[in-house]
């Protein structure tokens, strides 16, 4: 990332991003939890995507060099926290679980950043016991070093309906498929099957935040059918495709 802004502090508000809006690299010397509304929220760094729907924040840690990208109109709350307040004692950027408390209480804190009242102090203590709560979600996608993994990863997100095994992909790389399985396991913690779901879902995301059908967006990321994509979509996020666009603030 080029032309990085330092904004020492991070801020506390609520903004709005319009459809495929973008919040240039930049570094605070504060944590900051950044969610969103409605729509889906993408954060990029260095070391790969961290993406988020309305179920779910983004922790980002004080020095992590990040970029914003809105999916969909985007209802973006922001909630910078001082170095010395980690109250998930996370040095990384990781994906965390929004339940219906956790949520409003990051509306409320962020609806007035300038209100220093003793009510606002104590939501902001609740508000992190909430965090400390917070299940860890896996919705990322971690960028490759290795080269051959680059490209296979490329091929998967140029077409995520492409059907091809990790061999066959290896063979258009030039990869053997046991240097790859390795490498994904090495690298991302995980396996193919698993990092392309990961990947699917992503895709996913982008489509349903800019109102593609639910049956369109199976059949384009991959899924044999609307249901398969509808399981895996519930299973992973909590609700079903279909009330995505629904849940706003």
């Amino acid at each position: 990332m080029s032309d990085i802004r330092h904004t020492p502090v991070a801020p506390t508000r609520a903004q709005q991003l319009t459809a495929g809006a973008r919040i240039d690299a930049h570094r605070h010397d504060d944590h900051q939890i950044v969610y969103a509304g409605s729509g889906v929220l993408e954060v990029t760094t260095d070391a790969g995507t961290w993406f988020a729907p309305g179920t779910r924040a983004i922790w980002v840690p004080a020095g992590t060099i990040h970029a914003h990208r809105a999916h969909g109109r985007l209802d973006l709350h922001l909630v910078g926290l001082p170095t010395d307040d980690n109250p998930l004692g996370l040095d990384a950027p990781t994906v965390l679980a929004v339940g219906p408390l956790l949520r409003e209480l990051i509306l409320a804190y962020t609806r007035d950043p300038d209100d220093d009242s003793p009510e606002r102090h104590r939501l902001l203590a609740v508000l992190r016991d909430q965090l400390r709560a917070s299940p860890q979600q896996p919705l990322r996608l971690p960028a490759a070093t290795d080269p051959r993994l680059t490209a296979v990863c490329a091929l998967v997100h140029a077409d995520p309906a492409d059907p091809r095994t990790l061999a066959a992909l290896g063979a258009a790389t030039g990869a053997a498929e046991r240097t790859l399985s390795r490498l994904f396991r090495d690298e991302f913690g995980m396996t193919f099957p698993q990092w392309r779901t990961q990947s699917r879902l992503y895709h996913a995301l982008r489509l349903l935040a800019d109102d593609v059908p639910v049956t369109a967006v199976a059949h384009r990321c991959g899924w044999s059918s609307a249901s398969a994509f509808i399981d895996v979509f519930r299973r992973s996020l909590g609700y079903t495709p279909g009330t995505h666009n629904r849940r706003s603030p």
